[in-house]
């Protein structure tokens, strides 16, 4: 990526260091690359240095390493449950200092002095001031749990978070005595009711688990993102370019399971009725889902089922919620609001400005509309949780799994609510390699690792935490994002980007303490460029990975024998990002490509291709006795599927497209409005509408059920 020209100085190099980029990695071709020192400079000026000249990269460096000595304590300290850590403290040269931790009051709360170390760090001059530097050791005895190192001495006063995170999460509350658990995999908003409104919901959630779980032996159902998305129309469709990650989009509410609902006037209640008949009509529908139908007739309905009365426990009950929820409730609400303001237009500079007379003044303004969001948030909470106990009393073992999407849209409520602690500047994507080998941008901005270390990581914990709270498991897609992100700058190509590192130990530590917690299962989807000592910090740490049939490979390029697979995974025949099984055997994979103008290579080159990984894949079902010779669609799709229960995979996930013989991909990767990513309605494979009424009564469901409780 670097010519003579472009190539970084030894001091660009130690500057990027410094701030967290990675100055050499491996592309796809298996080459070294370094970033050019334009790409450097560009990367740095997103982390708001300034490194457009030597004499302001040599600036920016001696600030840089004076930067740390400034401050009296780290902003953050993070350790493992066991483990002693030392905590540096700077004060003036010889100044006494004495420390101690405030133990977080959910742990037992208290105060343990702090002992210094024996540590000896020769002073350093900065700013004219001669600083030294005195160690103490956070013990190893602390409990999990946020806790507070303070600080005092003559020139020293200052406190910093010390977060305790568990050594390794595990199975055992989950899973108990078995040795694996199975579940099933779906789109939420393609499963459709007689009852929806034209888009699956929370209710159908809370059926299609009890059914799943009590009918067909299920442990787990992991669903696409919640996430919220525009509170307007025209609203995006990906479930993983959401305009915050932390609430949820209230399209997934269903209004007539709102308490109040049952109580509306009878007028009231035919204005419900009325805004619910353009929505059913479409849940046979066999076209594109249409969310902006959905959202507009729920949205009304919702807003007279606000306006309802609440009695005085209920009202409490909300009241609770929002206190819970605090600042980050009260911000995303203001959000949607001024969203719904200036629905259709840009926003006025002063409005993204949260600190503005402009922004002061909606929140009285829009009092009304941001009460509403709130309560919208409330009752789409409710919803979960009743959710998650339907799947807990059909027999679940972990119930519902989220799944955490990598990012949010750059003009969305976290990139307005959270710009102190994102890179408006950047954009996240990925590299070029041998499908994109332009390199892609998600258009996401993301996480500024040193702000967010500044805050505390307060947002990524208030984020999982609300997530968490109603979550049996969490899929986190591209986990590699905890550890390193890569970085396009605004208005560059992707190929002109680098890595960012995080603090991988404070951001999956906050993660594994969320977890122990709320008592989840935590699952990294690890495919693609994952260095092994990723996998291997992961599993020391008790997050799962992802195997997936098509991708399982030996060294030699054949498939992998599932006896050599990972145990610490969920292992699945296939993902959203490919066709369903049924699918992908009729080379659905490949016709779509080739409809779209996505091949790279003759198209009778890739069926070639394709058709002789099929059949290799038949060759090892015959040949361990799980396929006939002649077999049907639906024989081979148990056959793979017989085929992973051979791995030692903790976890085991069976697409709900695949129990029902459904054929069309629900996206398809490099395309935007080329295919109708995110809205295509579960059907059988001929086609028809399946509903969640239907699913129980499915023989195809049924008949892999009983393959996957072992029949």
């Amino acid at each position: 990526m670097t010519d003579d020209v472009d190539h970084p100085s030894d001091a660009l190099l130690r500057l990027a260091e410094l701030h967290g980029i990675t100055t050499d990695f491996w592309d796809y071709h298996g080459r070294r690359q370094t970033p050019s020192a334009s790409t450097l400079r560009h990367v740095l000026g997103a982390l708001g240095v300034d490194a457009g000249s030597p004499a302001l990269v040599d600036l920016a460096l001696r600030n840089a390493e004076d930067t740390p000595w400034r401050q009296v304590l780290p902003p953050f300290v993070v350790t493992r449950q066991g483990r002693s850590v030392h905590v540096p403290v700077h004060v003036t040269d010889g100044d006494p200092v004495r420390a101690w931790v405030e133990i977080d009051p959910d742990a037992g709360g208290g105060r343990r002095d702090l002992e210094q170390a024996d540590a000896f760090v020769e002073p350093r001059t900065v700013d004219g001031r001669r600083v030294g530097r005195a160690t103490f050791a956070l013990p190893d005895d602390l409990p999990l749990g946020y806790h507070e190192v303070v600080v005092e001495g003559p020139s020293a006063q200052g406190h910093s978070p010390a977060v305790v995170t568990p050594a390794r999460l595990t199975l055992t509350p989950a899973l108990g005595d078995s040795e694996r658990v199975w579940g099933l995999m779906a789109q939420l908003y393609s499963v459709r009711s007689r009852d929806s409104w034209g888009v699956g919901d929370l209710v159908d959630l809370a059926d299609i688990a009890w059914l799943t779980g009590r009918e067909c032996g299920a442990d787990f159902l992991l669903i696409n993102p919640l996430h919220a998305a525009e509170p307007t129309t025209p609203m995006t469709p990906s479930p993983y370019l959401p305009t915050t990650r932390r609430f949820v989009n209230p399209l997934f509410v269903r209004p007539e399971a709102v308490r109040e609902a049952a109580y509306l006037s009878s007028a009231d209640r035919a204005l419900v009725e009325w805004a619910a008949e353009p929505a059913r009509a479409l849940n046979t529908d066999t076209g594109p889902i249409d969310r902006d139908v959905a959202w507009t007739a729920k949205k009304a309905a919702l807003e007279v089922v606000f306006a309802a009365p609440r009695t005085g426990a209920r009202q409490r009950a909300f009241e609770a919620y929002c206190a819970e929820e605090g600042t980050g409730l009260d911000t995303f609400a203001l959000w949607s609001a001024l969203a719904e303001r200036y629905a259709g237009q840009d926003w006025p500079d002063e409005a993204w400005d949260l600190s503005s007379p402009l922004v002061a003044a909606a929140r009285t303004e829009l009092a009304d509309r941001v009460e509403f969001f709130r309560w919208l948030q409330w009752v789409a909470d409710e919803q979960l949780a009743a959710a998650q106990a339907a799947a807990r009393t059909g027999g679940m073992a972990l119930g519902i799994m989220h799944d955490l999407a990598v990012g949010v849209h750059p003009g969305g409520a976290d990139a307005w609510a959270l710009r102190d602690v994102l890179a408006p500047e950047a954009s996240v994507g990925a590299p070029p390699d041998m499908y994109n080998q332009q390199g892609q941008d998600w258009s996401q901005p993301p996480w500024h690792p040193q702000e967010l270390a500044r805050a505390g990581y307060r947002p990524w914990r208030d984020m999982l935490r609300t997530i968490l709270r109603h979550a049996g498991a969490i899929r986190i897609d591209h986990v590699i994002g905890l550890f390193r992100l890569w970085w396009i700058p605004r208005g560059q190509s992707p190929a002109l980007g680098a890595y960012v590192k995080y603090d991988h130990e404070a951001i999956v530590g906050i993660l594994a303490l969320e977890a122990h917690r709320a008592g989840t299962v935590v699952i990294g989807e690890d495919l693609g460029t994952v260095e092994p000592w990723v996998r291997d910090y992961l599993s020391e740490r008790g997050v799962l990975g992802t195997s997936i049939l098509w991708f399982e490979y030996d060294d030699q390029g054949g498939p992998l024998a599932p006896e050599k697979w990972r145990r610490l995974v969920l292992a699945t025949v296939t993902t959203h990002d490919l066709p369903p099984t049924a699918g992908y055997l009729a080379d659905e994979h490949v016709a779509i490509r080739e409809r779209l103008g996505l091949l790279t290579e003759p198209v009778d080159q890739v069926r070639a291709q394709a058709a002789e990984e099929r059949e290799r894949m038949l060759g090892l079902l015959r040949g361990r006795g799980l396929l006939g010779e002649d077999p049907s669609e639906r024989e081979v799709v148990e056959a793979l599927h017989r085929y992973i229960q051979a791995s030692p995979a903790a976890l085991l996930g069976v697409s709900l497209a695949d129990a029902v013989g459904e054929r069309r991909a629900q996206n398809q990767p490099g395309t935007d409005q080329e295919y109708p990513n995110w809205k295509v309605p579960l059907a059988d494979g001929s086609g028809r509408p399946v509903l969640v009424e239907d699913l129980v009564e499915s023989s195809r469901l049924r008949s892999l059920a009983r393959v996957m409780n072992g029949s």
